[in-house]
C-alpha cells in the first residue's frame, strides 16, 4: 500500500521533512506522495511518520496501491541499495 495525500491537506508542511524516502512533494495545490517511492516507512519506522505528524489526518491508505508488506520491503532495500539478505563476511 502506498499512501495518499487528500483535499483536506492544509499544506502545514510537516509531512514532508519525515518522508525519509522523500516520497512527499509539494503538488499545485496540496502536498503529494510518489506511491513509486512511499514505502510507508516500512524498513525505517514502525509507523507512518507523515500519517504520525498530519494534524488534519488527511493522509490515508491509496486504495489504488495495495501493496503488501513484503513489497515494501522490497521497495524500500531498493531504494536504500541494501540487500534483504546481507551476505556473511570473511
Amino acid at each position: 500500500m502506498a499512501l495518499m495525500i487528500t483535499d483536506e491537506c492544509i499544506n502545514c508542511d510537516v509531512c514532508e521533512p519525515e518522508c525519509p524516502n522523500q516520497a512527499i512533494t509539494q503538488g499545485e495545490e496540496i502536498y503529494e506522495i510518489n506511491p513509486n517511492l512511499c514505502t510507508e516507512c516500512v524498513g525505517h519506522f514502525e509507523t507512518s511518520q507523515c500519517v504520525e505528524v498530519c494534524p488534519v489526518e488527511c493522509i490515508l491508505v491509496d486504495p489504488a496501491f495495495q501493496e503488501s508488506k513484503e513489497i515494501l520491503l522490497r521497495r524500500y532495500h531498493h531504494l536504500t541499495a541494501t540487500s534483504p539478505h546481507p551476505t556473511p563476511g570473511p
